[in-house]
């Protein structure tokens, strides 16, 4: 049997790296100041449960799977360092699971999460109503056959490398559907409910209309995570 710690995530500004500053933007832009700094501070919450979960585990010898990360070894650690200089919750958390004997390994396809940056970088450019509907319909039209390519890239790379007996951690966009795809013989275990992360996105992008529901799904976010 392998155990996969699975720890579906909502991505910060900061993990969006040159693009922090359009991501934050954009998202005021849309969806109103108060909206989004409610958003955010949901978010730090998330990450803070997150933290204070692996801080109550032993992580020597664990394998860490992160969705966007390209490479392992001095490569990867540089990349988790660049993370932390722009203020990754998610980044900082896995220097310390390396500090704590955990071990980071290559999780997705250089060549799949450059076409998806590509994509969004176009979106969180434009300016003109016709470059923004232009870059959204190429964007949701590669989206769903895009996200599934990475998802069996990723899917394949714990199924391989994950050893009989041994425990993974993957972090992962809650849109992500990777667990149909792996081994019969890995256990996964849901720190957070992926359903209800997906449900409180749903939630804020409709602007917060629905505020009690979005305050029920939030407050899930930052409860605490029982080992």
């Amino acid at each position: 049997m392998r155990t996969l710690i699975y720890v579906p995530v909502i991505h910060t500004s900061a993990d969006f790296g040159s693009l922090a500053g359009d991501v934050t933007k954009r998202g005021i832009a849309d969806l109103g100041e108060e909206v989004w700094r409610e958003h955010q501070r949901t978010v730090e919450g998330l990450w803070d449960a997150v933290s204070d979960y692996f801080d109550s585990i032993d992580v020597s010898g664990m394998k860490i799977y992160q969705d966007g990360m390209v490479a392992d070894g001095e490569v990867g650690q540089k990349i988790v360092e660049e993370g932390i200089k722009l203020g990754s919750k998610n980044y900082e958390i896995i220097s310390r699971l390396i500090k704590k004997g955990a071990y980071l390994m290559k999780t997705e396809d250089i060549a799949l999460v450059k076409r998806e940056r590509d994509y969004l970088i176009k979106l969180t450019k434009a300016r003109t109503n016709v470059e923004k509907l232009t870059a959204y319909l190429k964007y949701r039209l590669s989206k769903n056959h895009l996200l599934k390519k990475r998802d069996g890239f990723i899917a394949n790379r714990i199924n391989e490398t994950l050893r009989h007996e041994e425990t993974g951690i993957i972090f992962i966009g809650a849109y992500h559907n990777i667990i149909p795809m792996l081994d019969k013989d890995i256990q996964v275990k849901e720190i957070k409910n992926i359903e209800k992360i997906k449900n409180y996105q749903k939630a804020f992008f409709k602007g917060g209309k629905d505020r009690k529901r979005l305050e029920e799904l939030s407050g899930y976010l930052i409860s605490p995570i029982d080992n």
